[in-house]
């Protein structure tokens, strides 16, 4: 293996999951008669955590055991939701073994849960080819906090400033920019302009190869 890393965050970064968290959030906000708009989902869902997604729309603090039971609740609809339709951002498999033919170390860093990540990695059979995965229940600080990225690179023994992360969210790049890494935005939930500036920008993984990878390495 080199001594560089990719990290990729999950949602909107390997599949574009997005739109099946809105609908599963849909349905559970209506069981509770709580109202929301697009642009709600946008500013307050996409890219945070739970703790936050839940506090903002019961516009009450959620927390301990009543954040748990409700996450569960909207994660179990995600996934019911979600189970037969996981499919990769194009080109995502591709770009992966050619970082993994240029010994790439690769991890997964998500905010979502461990049963999330475990139903979409094994879905699409790639957990052998990550040297890390740490889900929601491994940081103690969400993003854009950067301690999920910190602990990545800590795990695979590879120093920050070797790390390119992968993020679609601002909550999520700022956490890569806060880790001292390299970002590259995939623009699969919003545009260049809404987002902090980043390295590089990609719509889909065809724009993007393990050469590019180690250039944006190797010139920061």
């Amino acid at each position: 293996m080199n001594q560089y890393a990719v990290l990729f965050d999950m949602d909107g970064v390997i599949c574009h999951t997005n739109p099946h968290h809105a609908k599963a959030f849909e349905a559970f906000f209506d069981s509770y008669n709580i109202p929301y708009t697009e642009k709600e989902f946008e500013e307050h869902m996409y890219g945070k955590h739970n703790s936050h997604i839940m506090t903002y729309f019961f516009k009450r603090p959620i927390h301990g055991e009543e954040l748990l039971s409700l996450e569960n609740e909207k994660e179990q609809l995600f996934r019911d939701i979600y189970k037969d339709k996981v499919e990769t951002i194009p080109h995502f498999k591709s770009f992966l073994a050619d970082l993994k033919a240029n010994n790439f170390h690769t991890a997964v860093c998500t905010s979502a849960p461990r049963a999330n990540m475990d139903l979409i990695i094994d879905a699409l059979e790639i957990r052998t080819q990550m040297q890390a995965l740490l889900a929601s229940e491994d940081v103690k600080l969400h993003k854009p906090h950067p301690e999920v990225y910190l602990n990545a690179a800590s795990r695979l023994g590879i120093d920050p400033s070797h790390c390119v992360v992968f993020e679609d969210s601002f909550s999520g790049i700022t956490a890569g920019l806060n880790a001292g890494m390299k970002v590259v935005a995939v623009l699969s939930s919003h545009t260049k302009e809404q987002l902090p500036k980043c390295d590089y920008y990609i719509n889909d993984y065809g724009e993007i190869n393990a050469a590019k990878v180690l250039e944006l390495l190797k010139n920061g």
